[in-house]
């Protein structure tokens, strides 16, 4: 599988999509759940399908694209909104990137290290290793990028984290993932309950670090990628519920930027699973 992972990486991007949208539309027409799942989660933010039919193929593109960040040669990657970065930076309370499954969201980490690393020291980002034992071995050394730190979903990672915004640094996470029991609460997301971690909320009030939401777009015809940068709209809140709740709003806002790209098939609201963090 390993020698199969490392062959994919090497393929042109306009292959690598064609055969990443393939495996999207064959896992549509193998599994019902996922349909049943895309086509309510869809709906619930207020999209027919038509709308988000794109997003069916784009999520077998963003499963081989991550395998060509990780292990292949660097593709074409514009940055949008990059004085946003700078101001951040220039606080000197850290920068918190904040991006939901959207586009191509494996890029945007490295793609913003490589831009403000050697600067401004590397960008931390929490991983939770795959329960596969074969993917775990293959992510190893994976995300061992330039100026970018990966550390474990743990208690341990979490104060990586802290430290490094209290250094100035910046930090990433994808806060539309379901955390574990007893690290979220529930909040919305599209008008229904979510549990949604508290994690990115936590992080900016402990350590004053802005939030900048970020989202790679997959441009057409193999082109490559953009990366956007904006700050959130408004002022976070002193209340964690309701600074919760603006984050959730914040990512639906960019998802309404481009929905044929978002991973309408992730189980967004799940119950959540019962593990303990070291």
């Amino acid at each position: 599988m390993n020698l199969l992972i490392r062959w994919l990486s090497k393929l042109p991007l306009l292959w690598m999509q064609r055969v990443g949208a393939a495996l999207g539309w064959l896992t549509w027409w193998l599994s019902p759940g996922y349909r049943r799942q895309f086509r309510d989660q869809a709906q619930q933010a207020g999209y027919t399908m038509p709308q988000v039919r794109g997003a069916i193929g784009a999520a077998g593109c963003q499963a081989l694209e991550a395998f060509r960040i990780w292990f292949g040669a660097p593709m074409p990657v514009q940055l949008q909104g990059e004085q946003h970065i700078s101001a951040a930076f220039a606080r000197g309370k850290g920068v918190l990137y904040v991006t939901p499954h959207l586009g191509c969201f494996e890029i945007t980490a490295p793609t913003c290290a490589l831009r403000f690393g050697p600067d401004n020291g590397p960008l931390t980002v929490l991983y939770r290793p795959p329960r596969q034992a074969w993917l775990r071995d293959v992510l190893v050394h994976a995300r061992d990028k330039p100026f970018l730190k990966a550390v474990p979903a743990s208690m341990d990672g979490v104060r990586q984290l802290i430290k490094a915004l209290r250094r100035g640094q910046s930090v990433g996470l994808l806060p539309d993932q379901v955390p574990p029991h007893g690290m979220g609460v529930w909040s919305h997301m599209w008008n229904r309950p979510a549990y949604t971690m508290t994690l990115a909320a936590r992080l900016a009030m402990q350590t004053g670090a802005q939030i900048l939401l970020v989202w790679g777009e997959r441009l057409p015809h193999a082109q490559g990628y953009c990366v956007h940068v904006e700050p959130m709209a408004e002022t976070l809140s002193d209340d964690l519920p309701a600074a919760v709740l603006q984050i959730n709003h914040a990512l639906e806002s960019l998802i309404r930027q481009c929905p044929s790209q978002y991973l309408w098939g992730y189980a967004r609201f799940k119950h959540p699973r019962h593990e303990v963090l070291h």
